[in-house]
């Protein structure tokens, strides 16, 4: 058995899943990735002890894939449990065009890669979180499941089911699992891609000033986050807004 405590963290090859990956790593926890991008997760591997963790390929909206990863992830924990779940994963571009050519295929794939992930997720990492004292689940939202955006319909109510199934799970699993979510906002993810993907970001001056915060969000801002969700012993069923203020700001269309 080990007093490390480890975390797993869907959709953690890029962006703010691999953000949550590092800054778990870097506190001295042991870290497990699950994403569909192989050469992220061979990149993320390169960079951290093979001890120190773990990442398989996996669709986590597809259930097989999730019992598949499952029964590897157990055998890898030697007996130990899980003391932390995050549910990123997701598709990040929110825009499907206009409702009236929205095809069911379609609907369903943001549905499946967000909602139904992390449903799929949650129910098989439970008998794990058990074994830990202090367990949480973190799902990451968005604000958009309660500010919507033009043409962003399966998206939205994908993040908003999340919303909704956060707070079901936290009655149900509590005391001995809580469950939080976070909505961030506009969080810039482009210099936290694999490498042949990444760029430099550069924000125009009214970028930064439609955020009352004064800039554009960092994927570092959300695992901040999802390391106070874990740490903070008495809030579970709760939604926390992590975007620079936007929500509290009115911005009109022009």
């Amino acid at each position: 058995m080990t007093d490390r405590k480890t975390v797993l963290v869907t959709g953690g090859g890029n962006g703010i899943g691999r953000a949550i990956v590092m800054h778990f790593h870097g506190l001295g926890w042991r870290v497990v990735g699950l994403d569909t991008d192989e050469e992220a997760l061979e990149e993320l591997a390169a960079a951290i002890p093979r001890g120190d963790a773990l990442f398989l390929p996996c669709d986590v909206g597809n259930e097989e894939m999730v019992a598949d990863a499952f029964g590897k992830l157990e055998a890898w924990l030697e007996g130990n449990g899980l003391d932390l779940v995050v549910n990123n994963a997701g598709i990040a571009d929110p825009y499907c065009g206009p409702l009236e050519n929205l095809a069911l295929e379609e609907w369903r794939r943001w549905l499946d890669a967000s909602l139904t992930a992390t449903f799929l997720v949650s129910r098989a990492a439970v008998p794990l979180l058990r074994r830990c004292a202090g367990a949480a689940i973190v799902n990451i939202s968005s604000t958009r499941a309660v500010m919507s955006e033009r043409e962003s319909f399966a998206y939205a109510a994908s993040k908003g089911g999340i919303d909704a199934l956060t707070h079901a799970m936290a009655v149900s699993l509590g005391p001995e699992i809580r469950v939080n979510a976070i909505r961030p906002g506009w969080i810039e993810t482009r210099d936290w891609q694999k490498a042949s993907d990444r760029e430099e970001p550069e924000h125009r001056p009214q970028d930064r000033d439609q955020h009352p915060a004064g800039r554009v969000g960092r994927p570092e801002d959300i695992a901040e986050g999802v390391e106070y969700f874990y740490r903070a012993g008495f809030t579970t069923g709760q939604h926390l807004n992590i975007d620079g203020g936007m929500t509290v700001k009115m911005i009109y269309e022009h």
